[in-house]
């Protein structure tokens, strides 16, 4: 019989995270102050442990990962890499497609690999208290689930509109101890500023991120946790690439291309930046970012200095962006509704060494559709925007005959995104491209720094 998955065993997991700083041409963009004048690590220590701030600005190759870490990663790691026979069949194409799994996490998504670190490192600094944003949910569930295991409290404030798209992500939430909020709220100076000129706001990411700091900077107790975009989260997402490389390792093959869909990052960064390290030192492979065109940071937003909330209380970071006040169209795949990105990432397309598309959410739906049908993986919407992505480089390589051996990150399980699925196949979804006005006069009110 054919190989269908991949697997490595417990004892493989990581020891050691992978920072991509230390295989860079060139040294990442220091974040600012309000001041334009570049900040220090100490700057952040009112919402961060220090373990986590070191890690932010190290360019330290390898981390170590904490053996306690590791020993809750092996509630779900080492992920499986399955072989997608029955898609490749479906397509009929000669090109070779895999994928890891992610969807094997508690909280069915990959955002466990950092949300565990995070919860440690704060504990082992005596907080208690942490409160985040999430978008789609999958964060605010990973971090409920990592609050839980290390006796922290949590307060999630969750983008209005996948707060009433998704409840039973707001149950899990709730079922692992912690509180959600639909954002904005009138719990923050930032959200009732929004309410008091919108009281109908949808909300965004960059807006429940306002929230959630704004509370962890007045609250001594309190800390604050973020699911993407920040170069520890990022790290902490590359055992997912590392793993990857062992279990490609095991059948003999190798990536001509990886795709994985890209919001704030985490998910691309963790299966991509472990294959940049070979990409640096000479081997020809394509690193894909994959976003929807409703909200295409990477591939029509502007590299420049902005904030990473909509209310302008974080750092400034060099990005790509849509501007710190764009307020995305209420898509399904919520995950990805984010003004900015990962500076590491938007470096590395800047500079051309990693490729951004954008993809539509009609031709999403149809690729998640086809992929469940094939390979019986019902996908997230997020994670339908890779297998887009992955479904057209195979069908290229049909047309050219070219046997190319093709990766994606199915970074979650789309089980509590069906409502979404209900919606495109009574044919209630519509394609979405963000108006070029609308993206111009957010990038017109860019800090000037």
């Amino acid at each position: 019989m054919k190989t269908k998955k991949i697997l490595l065993d417990e004892s493989d997991i990581p020891k050691q995270w992978y920072n991509v700083v230390a295989d860079m041409p060139n040294p990442p963009a220091p974040p600012l102050g309000p001041d334009g004048k570049p900040i220090g690590p100490d700057a952040l220590t009112a919402i961060f442990p220090n373990a986590l701030i070191e890690q932010e600005v190290s360019a330290e190759r390898w981390i170590e990962i904490p053996e306690e870490v590791r020993r809750i990663y092996g509630m779900w790691r080492p992920s499986p890499l399955y072989r997608a026979r029955g898609l490749e069949a479906a397509l009929g194409t000669p090109a070779r497609i895999y994928y890891k799994y992610e969807g094997v996490s508690p909280a069915g998504s990959h955002k466990p690999n950092t949300s565990v670190p995070q919860a440690y490192y704060n504990r082992e600094e005596g907080i208690r208290r942490i409160s985040t944003e999430t978008g789609a949910g999958q964060w605010g569930c990973a971090m409920a689930l990592a609050g839980q295991l290390f006796g922290i409290d949590v307060r999630v404030y969750m983008v209005k509109v996948s707060y009433q798209q998704k409840p039973f992500r707001r149950s899990m939430i709730e079922t692992w101890g912690a509180e959600v909020l639909a954002s904005p709220t009138d719990q923050t100076n930032s959200g009732r500023k929004i309410l008091a000129e919108d009281p109908d706001c949808t909300g965004s990411l960059g807006l429940a991120i306002s929230e959630a700091v704004e509370e962890a900077a007045s609250r001594d107790d309190t800390n604050y946790a973020l699911g993407s975009v920040l170069n520890h989260v990022l790290l902490h997402q590359t055992v997912i690439g590392l793993e990857a490389k062992a279990q490609f390792e095991k059948v003999g093959d190798y990536p001509d291309a990886i795709f994985a869909a890209c919001g704030g990052g985490s998910n691309f960064g963790g299966v991509a930046f472990p294959f940049f390290a070979d990409k640096a030192a000479g081997k020809e492979v394509r690193l894909v970012a994959v976003e929807p065109s409703s909200c295409p940071t990477l591939t029509r937003g502007h590299y420049a200095y902005d904030f990473g909330d909509t209310a302008g209380l974080t750092p400034l970071l060099q990005m790509y962006t849509l501007g710190h006040d764009f307020i995305p169209p209420g898509i399904h795949a919520g995950g990805l509704r984010y003004h900015g990105d990962s500076a590491l990432v938007s470096q590395l397309v800047h500079e051309g060494l990693v490729e951004a598309v954008a993809v539509p959410q009609l031709g999403t739906f149809e690729a998640g559709v086809t992929f469940a049908r094939s390979e019986g993986i019902i996908p997230a919407p997020e994670s339908s925007h890779a297998i887009r992505a992955t479904i057209d480089a195979a069908l290229e390589c049909k047309r050219t005959g070219e046997a190319k051996t093709l990766f994606f990150n199915l970074s979650g399980h789309g089980h509590f995104d069906m409502a979404a699925y209900d919606d495109y196949f009574a044919g209630k979804l519509h394609d979405y491209a963000y108006p070029q006005e609308e993206i111009d006069a957010a990038l017109a009110r860019l800090p000037k720094v």
